[in-house]
């Protein structure tokens, strides 16, 4: 089995990092790292992998940098990677995204996609389901736990009260939850050999997609201005002598709460 595992290089949420004046955008450095939750990700895809003799092609998205947060993804035992970078693809939203994704996902000819929730930089939570729309794939989303068998896939699905039991045929496409395996460390050898590790870049004109369905103007967006979020005002000290209660009813009456 062939599984590919979306994944995203972010800045590092320890760096300061700056906007570019003229497209409000962020400025990514070179150095960019995994984002933590693709981890989950990529350890269910190693561990169905290694179960069905299969393979996992790890595919992401955006500015290539020096390419460390795919090495560390490789590093952990992924096969090879797609990164599709390309100058054009700046500022894309989420559609547009997924779009990408799923054009680079169709030239692997896998069997299964795997994905995050949600990226900790962008926090859409939609992509997964597009790429399955886009794909016409089954989307089991919010798996805590996934299984292959018998040529089918078992997932237990999170919820708010508990969890569902759901089955569906290859190809499909899972989302996992945060925390539902336990992501392994790489090993030495593994960081070694994840440098010779295939790592193939290409463009929206290698995919096929129309460098004007791309980008800001693409995704039907723009960005006007930026401006910093006002700081907190120090707020109002009651000090309660056993009345405190009688100035807060006094607060919410004057937000029309009661």
């Amino acid at each position: 089995m062939k599984i590919a595992v979306c994944v995203k290089q972010i800045p590092d949420p320890a760096t300061p990092y700056q906007l570019d004046p003229e497209t409000h955008l962020v400025m990514r450095p070179a150095e960019q790292v995994l984002d933590d939750t693709d981890r989950y990700g990529i350890e269910v895809a190693l561990q169905l992998a290694a179960a069905t003799d299969g393979t996992v092609v790890l595919v992401s998205m955006g500015p290539a940098g020096n390419l460390q947060g795919i090495r560390q993804a490789l590093a952990m035992g992924a096969d090879q990677a797609v990164v599709v970078s390309d100058p054009l693809l700046q500022g894309s939203g989420a559609l547009v995204t997924a779009r990408v994704l799923a054009a680079a996902i169709v030239r692997e000819a896998v069997d299964l996609v795997i994905a995050g929730t949600e990226s900790t930089d962008g926090y859409t939570g939609i992509v997964p389901q597009q790429i399955a729309e886009i794909l016409g794939l089954p989307a089991l989303t919010f798996a805590r736990k996934v299984e292959h068998i018998d040529g089918k896939l078992r997932v237990e699905r999170q919820t708010a009260s508990g969890y569902d039991v759901v089955t569906s045929p290859l190809p499909a496409l899972v989302s996992v939850t945060s925390g539902a395996v336990e992501p392994r460390y790489p090993t030495f050898k593994g960081i070694m050999q994840a440098k010779q590790k295939p790592v193939d870049q290409p463009t929206c004109a290698d995919l096929g997609i129309d460098p004007g369905s791309v980008g800001l103007g693409g995704s039907g967006q723009s960005i006007t201005a930026v401006r910093p979020a006002p700081a907190r005002t120090a707020g109002t000290k009651i000090h309660d002598e056993g009345e405190a209660y009688l100035e807060i009813v006094k607060l919410l009456e004057q937000a029309k709460v009661i």
